[in-house]
């Protein structure tokens, strides 16, 4: 018999292109197959098939019009190799969402913009930042979050007789505030957002409303008394144990904190030393308040609940009228945002149009105004108006150099502008010296012997 003959007869002898003649099933069409479940499914949930002569050979496969079509793929299969490894199944087709396997906490990207990144649902906690202009925390968590719910808590240990017997809070300061907090919500809601109102323990408050709306981090601003860092640290402390992230901004001062050219600890005990670190800091510019924020939590169904009125604080409303039944004269100070960028912006017109006074001793009157002065620390204490505020609009409603350190031999108080930048930095120098004495308070149990009672 010669060669030829004992290669037909002998199956081991036969060529591969014989092979193919005699079996019907091909190994590229099973291949095929395959690779178009993985494009349906996940590629964890396939295991890859194992060609072999003795799984799965029929005499006869039909195969769609659909899957023939994924013929001309570059891919080669064979009965006698082994089974096929993950990147034996990489197309040129594009990538399947699905493929990807899925996490239920992704990681946030550094980009905000990226709606991936977002976090589900924050909480803004309004303090002593009754604002939407130049407020960090209500930005940032508005560029981090797919929705932001804005909270204020009347905390019930703000109000009451102290240990000494006086009102821990007044009933003009309590008005002032409610209006306050009512010009806010009012500013929230034009911008599509809301204000939740409670009364109550910020720790206790903030968490049942982070448990009901899925809240994975809360927003404020840093306050500076020893009683509000201790509220922090209670913030702080429950909420890691909710699994929430806390996040605290700088936000009540001309210079901010991290811009110091000193440590707070390190910071000079006296205004002359405080104000010679600082002279020619450079003030951080305004953060502009945004024309639409985003929309309250769908999960929840959070109440916005009521303002509290004098009385629902345990306060008299007739303790706010005069002997003869009406209200006094510093009654009519209003509270709020609005109120307070009004005033500011016809006092910076006023110095703008009055020229210096000069006096018949050749000094000049440092400011212009009823009683030199342009009563608009009230609205300064509540954060409606924050120092930044007030020094850029200064700056852009006047010509005149403005200095908040000012270097004049009568220690900076100057004239018009100058005198105010002035008093604002002396408002900065106890801010800072505050901080500093409360939180070596907090951080130590011995006593602290310091300007502590002057700062607040």
């Amino acid at each position: 018999m010669d060669s030829k003959n004992q290669s037909s007869d002998n199956p081991e002898n036969q060529t591969p292109q014989e092979d193919q003649q005699l079996v019907p099933c091909q190994p590229l069409p099973i291949a095929s197959i395959s690779l178009s479940l993985s494009t349906i499914l996940p590629t964890h949930f396939l295991t890859p098939p194992k060609i072999s002569s003795t799984v799965f050979r029929p005499n006869k496969v039909k195969i769609p019009t659909q899957i023939s079509s994924l013929s001309n793929l570059s891919l080669s299969a064979s009965a006698s190799l082994p089974p096929p490894t993950k990147s034996n199944f990489k197309s040129t087709f594009s990538a399947n969402p699905l493929q990807d396997s899925l996490t239920l906490n992704p990681l946030r990207p550094s980009e905000p913009s990226n709606a991936a990144g977002l976090r589900r649902a924050s909480i803004v906690w309004f303090r002593n930042d009754l604002r939407v202009h130049d407020n960090e925390s209500l930005n940032a968590a508005h560029n981090e979050s797919m929705s932001v719910l804005p909270v204020y808590c009347f905390d019930p240990r703000d109000y009451g007789k102290s240990s000494s017997g006086f009102d821990k809070t007044g009933p003009y300061r309590a008005s002032f505030l409610i209006e306050s907090v009512t010009d806010l919500r009012n500013n929230l809601q034009s911008r599509g957002s809301d204000l939740v109102v409670r009364i109550g323990k910020p720790e206790t408050v903030l968490v049942e409303i982070a448990k009901a709306v899925g809240a994975e981090a809360v927003y404020a601003h840093r306050e500076v008394s020893y009683d509000e860092v201790k509220g922090e640290d209670k913030i702080e402390s429950v909420m890691k144990d909710e699994g929430v992230e806390v996040k605290y901004f700088w936000g009540s001062t001309l210079y901010h904190v991290d811009d110091l050219p000193f440590k707070l600890e390190e910071m000079p005990t006296n205004y002359g030393g405080f104000r010679e670190k600082v002279q020619g800091l450079e003030v951080r510019k305004t953060i502009e308040a945004l024309d639409q924020l985003r929309g309250l939590p769908a999960r929840g169904d959070v109440e916005t609940g009521e303002i509290p009125s004098l009385v629902d604080l345990g306060l008299n409303p007739s303790a706010t009228m005069g002997q003869n039944g009406k209200p006094p004269a510093n009654a009519s100070l209003l509270g709020g945002e609005n109120e307070a960028l009004q005033r500011l912006r016809k006092f910076a017109a006023e110095c703008q149009a009055q020229p210096n006074k000069e006096n018949k001793d050749g000094t000049t009157d440092s400011i212009y105004g009823a009683n030199f002065s342009c009563k608009i620390s009230p609205w300064l204490a509540m954060g409606c108006l924050s120092p930044r505020s007030m020094f850029d609009e200064l700056k852009k409603s006047t010509s005149r150099t403005i200095s908040a350190a000012s270097s004049q031999k009568d220690g900076g108080s100057g004239t018009g502008l100058n005198w105010l930048m002035y008093e604002l930095l002396w408002r900065d120098f106890f801010r800072f010296i505050t901080k500093k004495y409360s939180t070596a308070k907090q951080n130590s149990a011995a006593p602290v012997t310091a300007c502590v009672g002057a700062a607040a």
